[in-house]
């Protein structure tokens, strides 16, 4: 790992030759020697590596590449662009900033989407969401297919939703820098935060209107309800989950429990506008429901699996679960297990489909990494990314209801949901 540290320390480049010679450029060291590595150390680790040279190499004192895998050209360029940018940029360059943006590069480069590193400050804003609360607008947003954030639903009484901000507006820009060419969505809703009662600008393009829009919106903390339940008409339970975040399962926990206690006969989990959330979570949720065996499973690129499982304790209810194109990810890991496992019948639309797993890495300094470490199979093995899960009834939702947000959407004009009460309904007649 490159460490810059307190003190700016100046990069060694040590490359893997047939010549033994020891160059000084630019404040960089370059060092000829006989082995096929290429090795980057800072300057003042560079007596570390010895006089045999990997042999008796220290890792933690830098990043060793395999010369066989990297163009020794790359390295030399990058030693002469930042040299450049050093020497003749027209302002005063702090070194710092070229690391990090050498640090964010590396992650943008491999060009997914969900793999982003995050600066301090961007770290602190993006773990917030595990907290139960945060500074923001309160909005669900996703990032759909044509690569632009786009507005999924508005909280209730949201500063978001009292400035006029709806389901579906496209966000353009955010304090006038243009984020229409950033894929992660986490990166442009950690600048849409910040502190406490100040305000941020946002330009949306609003399909339905085919104009833009600018608002002025003033940050404040944002108390996250991602559970809520009701008991609806023949003791159908209802309960709707907007995110899987680090307490869902708990709260689900406890909703389950008051229905049942109510005399539930059957249940309709809503995960419609879900954009996804932990993995832990929504593996615990999926226990209460689906029988003893597989949940989910991941695979890793060295094909190493990782299997979540379920016991024998699930509710014995009918079921049905509520989906659109905008269930993603740990929604579409409930609804696979689901419809796998036989369990329940999914109504409404094809979900957005991410099969992708991140683990998210807090670095010393504050800093992170959130990267795509595994691809999911539902438990008949199906990869649900760039494909989504098909419902087994497919409902859609007139043009106008379309646009609303699922908790604003009056229940006489929610024609999935009332197809999933009819559903449930025929059930309970014949169990």
């Amino acid at each position: 790992m490159l460490n810059n540290g307190s003190g700016s320390k100046i990069l060694s480049i040590i490359i893997a030759v047939i010549t033994s010679v020891t160059v000084t450029t630019c404040g960089f060291l370059i060092w000829y020697k006989n082995n096929p590595y290429i090795i980057v150390v800072p300057a003042d680790d560079a007596e570390n590596i010895g006089s045999n040279g990997r042999q008796s190499f220290d890792p933690s004192y830098g990043i060793v590449f395999d010369k066989n895998k990297v163009d020794f050209v790359n390295v030399k360029k990058y030693k002469e662009v930042y040299n450049l940018l050093r020497k003749y940029f027209y302002k005063e360059v702090d070194e710092n900033v070229l690391l990090e943006g050498s640090i964010a590069g590396m992650a943008n480069a491999l060009e997914d989407p969900y793999t982003v590193y995050f600066p301090k400050e961007q770290m602190e804003l993006f773990m917030e969401r595990s907290r139960g609360s945060y500074v923001g607008i309160g909005v669900t947003v996703n990032m759909p297919e044509d690569g632009i954030l786009t507005v999924v639903e508005p909280f209730e009484d949201s500063p978001a939703m009292k400035a006029g901000m709806k389901m579906g507006d496209k966000i353009i820009k955010v304090d006038g820098e243009d984020v229409t060419n950033i894929r992660d969505a986490d990166m442009i809703v950690s600048m849409i935060k910040g502190e406490e009662n100040t305000k941020v600008d946002i330009t949306v393009y609003r399909p339905s209107e085919e104009r833009y829009i600018d608002f002025e919106i003033v940050r404040q903390t944002i108390k996250i309800v991602n559970v809520t339940s009701e008991m609806l008409e023949g003791n159908i339970g209802y309960i709707r989950i907007s995110m899987f975040d680090s307490e869902c399962a708990h709260y689900f926990g406890t909703h389950l429990n008051q229905l049942l206690d109510r005399g539930m006969k059957g249940l309709i989990i809503d995960v419609r506008d879900n954009p996804g959330g932990d993995l832990n979570e929504v593996v615990a949720i999926a226990d209460r429901l689906v029988p003893e065996g597989l949940i989910v499973y991941m695979e890793d690129r060295a094909g190493n699996r990782m299997e979540k499982t379920s016991d024998k304790t699930e509710i014995d209810i009918p079921l049905a679960i509520l989906i659109n194109e905008y269930s993603a990810s740990a929604s579409e890991i409930l609804a696979g297990a689901v419809k796998d496992h036989k369990k329940g019948t999914l109504i409404g639309q094809k979900t957005f489909g991410k099969g992708l797993v991140q683990n998210v890495v807090e670095l010393d300094d504050g800093s992170g990494l959130k990267l795509t470490t595994a691809t999911y199979f539902t438990p008949a093995g199906i990869n649900i990314h760039k494909k989504g899960i098909e419902p087994d009834i497919e409902v859609e939702l007139d043009e106008e209801n379309r646009l609303l947000p699922v908790s604003q959407l009056p229940k006489e004009d929610d024609e999935q949901l009332k197809e999933a009460i009819k559903v449930i309904k025929n059930q309970i007649y014949s169990y």
